[in-house]
């Protein structure tokens, strides 16, 4: 087989995915690193966009405060790092909305709502 009839190897799938994968169908809390501060977050929905892997989560806290008010927030996985589960348990947020156009036809992984 030629370079050129070779078919490329599909992306690598980061090794924190089956945590987070884990962590949305147990509805469990994720800790990590994420701009050198530690987060704590409810992991809504997993997604790709522009070829990268993306999390939207409710942040409950950001080095051990809670935030000034609840969001949704969009996290690029390959910027978490130390990621884990934490035994704190959660319910899905109001604010998450499954249904957004930007999850059509690239969603991973999305809580039960």
């Amino acid at each position: 087989m030629s370079a050129e009839t070779e078919s490329r190897p599909a992306p690598a799938v980061p090794d924190t995915v089956p945590i987070v994968f884990e962590a949305i169908v147990k509805q469990q809390a994720i800790a990590a690193t994420y701009n050198r501060g530690s987060v704590t977050l409810a992991p809504h929905v997993l997604y790709t966009k522009h070829g990268e892997i993306y999390l939207d989560a409710l942040t409950l806290d950001r080095d051990g405060q809670p935030p000034k008010e609840a969001k949704i927030g969009a996290f690029k996985l390959a910027g978490l790092s130390g990621l884990r589960i934490t035994p704190r348990r959660f319910t899905p947020s109001e604010l998450f909305v499954a249904g957004d156009a930007k999850y059509a036809g690239v969603t991973l992984l999305a809580v039960d709502v």
